[in-house]
C-alpha cells in the first residue's frame, strides 16, 4: 500500500521585518516556499527610490506534502514566528490564490502619488488619458481631474491604474 502525496499551500507568520531571512531559511531546509513581492516609491532620506517590499507584511507562504513532510522544523526556523493556524489545524490556502499572486508578482508597483502630479491612467475605460491627481480618496483610490470634451471632470480611479506621467 502507498500513500498519495497531496501538496497544499499554507500561511507561514513571520517575525517583524524577517520575512526574508524566513523564506531564504525555509528553502535552506528544503521547503517549497515562496514570498509574493510588490514595487513600491517610498521617500528616504528626502530621495524617491523604488524599493521592493513583502506584498503581505509579516507573511509568506510554504508548499507542504499534506501525507509525508516533516513540518515540525518550521517553529523553529530563524524568522518565522508561526504557521498560521485555526485552532490546531493549519489554514490551507487554495491554489488559484497562489496562482494568481504569481502570476501578479513583479508586475504589481505601487507609487507614491501626491497631490497635483500628472498622472497617467494605464489600464481601464480611460487608458492612455493624462490627468492631475487632486486627492487621494481612501489607500485605494483617488481623485483625478481630466479633461473631457473640452470640460474638466473629476473621476475616482482605482490607485493601481495610476502611472505618474514622467515614468
Amino acid at each position: 500500500m502507498t500513500l498519495s502525496s497531496e501538496m497544499q499551500w499554507y500561511v507561514v507568520h513571520t517575525k517583524p521585518r524577517q520575512e526574508q531571512r524566513a523564506l531564504e531559511n525555509l528553502q535552506r531546509q528544503g521547503f517549497q516556499a515562496w514570498l509574493p513581492t510588490i514595487e513600491m516609491e517610498k521617500l528616504r532620506r528626502g530621495k524617491l527610490t523604488r524599493v521592493i517590499e513583502p506584498m503581505f507584511s509579516r507573511y509568506l507562504f510554504i508548499q507542504l506534502d499534506t501525507t509525508q513532510s516533516n513540518w515540525s522544523p518550521i517553529r523553529s526556523t530563524l524568522g518565522v514566528s508561526k504557521l498560521v493556524s485555526f485552532g490546531n489545524v493549519p489554514a490551507v490556502v487554495p491554489d488559484a490564490f497562489i496562482q494568481a499572486l504569481q502570476q501578479a508578482d513583479g508586475s504589481r508597483r505601487e507609487y507614491l502619488l501626491k497631490e497635483g502630479d500628472a498622472v497617467q491612467f494605464v489600464s481601464g475605460p480611460l487608458q492612455g488619458l493624462e490627468g492631475i491627481l487632486q486627492q487621494r480618496d481612501g489607500e485605494l483610490r483617488a481623485m483625478v481631474l481630466i479633461e473631457l470634451i473640452s470640460q474638466p471632470q473629476q473621476v475616482s480611479i482605482a490607485i493601481h491604474d495610476l502611472r505618474p506621467l514622467a515614468d
